[in-house]
């Protein structure tokens, strides 16, 4: 719903001015010629009357100054400057770019994790994968995200950005769904994925130079291997990511008991989490990668930062395009009854003349 207002109210104290300036000042007075009589002081002695200063007042009709008043109200409204306020209007700032890093090296398809809706019965054996647990998992942690921006990496024998940052979760949903493990081979490279990461943050930071961009900076990066040949070290390239700002949360799937190329270099995990501000958490089962993520949204709470404003209209030029209009209607009028006395007195003399 629109309101009306005016940027400068205090400019109303100037309408009653006119009749201060009429209460407090003489008429004006102008000197004019007139015919001289050479027996004027016998004609007034005759008469007996005492002579005085001539002098006629003019006085404005009604119609001049219901044109006086309303032109000085609007024009006195102008210069208050009545501005038109739309409704208000929500913008949301979005908080943090959150970065998912998602290793799908091909020991993310063992099915080692038991689903919730099993765990009652003891004797159940259906287990599903950790792929399909992580991708669960991360569904129900989009959506508790609202007002962040989430960005996608998928990690194995290279890195590469499946989902840029958006706010559209949806979206980014969808292409988590679409991600597979053997998409980027089967070796596991951590340092890849945070080097990948960190260049992400650094282009959304350049497509934000013409705003402020104050966003948090979250990295969460799940992994159920050890760094298996990254051009990068990990530790390095936690380093750099410290240096640019970026928190690192690492989630650890998988027994850690495990040994050979699949074990879990949980010394690595925990050193990249601390170079960082991060916390690192190990998931053996779906129910504990439910409470690392839950934890991490505590962490990382939601933080943006809403603000409400109105489109403004200035009106005043409408009340100047009114005076205008009032003026050239009252000249108009003027004029024609002016013309009007004219014939009249034209007509009048002509009869005269003809009576004659």
């Amino acid at each position: 719903m629109f309101s009306i207002t005016l940027a400068y109210p205090w400019m109303l104290l100037l309408l009653p001015l006119p009749v201060l300036v009429m209460q407090f000042t003489r008429a004006y007075k102008s000197k004019q010629t007139a015919i001289k009589v050479p027996f004027f002081n016998a004609l007034i002695n005759s008469l007996g009357e005492q002579p005085s200063e001539g002098a006629s007042l003019l006085k404005a009709r009604l119609w001049q100054r219901i044109v006086l008043v309303l032109s000085w109200s609007c024009l006195i409204v102008a210069i208050a400057k009545p501005v038109q306020l739309s409704e208000p209007q929500l913008r949301e700032q979005l908080g943090r770019d959150v970065m998912i890093a998602l290793d799908l090296s091909g020991s993310m398809n063992e099915q080692d994790f038991i689903n919730d809706n099993d765990k009652a019965d003891k004797n159940a054996t259906k287990k599903m994968s950790r792929i399909d647990v992580a991708k669960q998992v991360l569904e129900d942690f989009s959506n508790t995200r609202q007002g962040d921006r989430l960005g996608l990496i998928l990690f194995a024998d290279a890195a590469f950005l499946q989902t840029p940052f958006t706010a559209d979760i949806d979206v980014w949903q969808t292409l988590l769904a679409q991600s597979d493990t053997g998409m980027a081979g089967q070796s596991t490279h951590l340092g890849d994925a945070i080097g990948l990461a960190i260049k992400v943050f650094e282009q959304a930071e350049q497509d934000k130079q013409s705003q402020p961009n104050n966003n948090e900076k979250v990295l969460i990066l799940l992994t159920d291997g050890n760094d298996t040949g990254s051009f990068v070290s990990p530790i390095d390239a936690a380093k750099v990511a410290a240096v640019k700002g970026i928190r690192i949360h690492v989630i650890a799937m998988g027994d850690p008991q495990t040994v050979g190329e699949q074990a879990l270099d949980m010394q690595t995990i925990k050193r990249i989490a601390k170079e960082t501000g991060g916390q690192t958490f190990e998931a053996l089962d779906k129910q504990q990668l439910t409470q690392a993520y839950e934890t991490i949204s505590a962490l990382e709470p939601q933080l943006f930062n809403s603000t409400s404003y109105q489109i403004t209209q200035t009106l005043h030029h409408y009340l100047v395009l009114f005076i205008l209009a009032l003026y050239l209607i009252a000249f108009s009028v003027s004029l024609v009854f002016s013309r009007q006395r004219d014939n009249a007195k034209t007509l009048v003399a002509q009869s005269v003349k003809q009576g004659e």
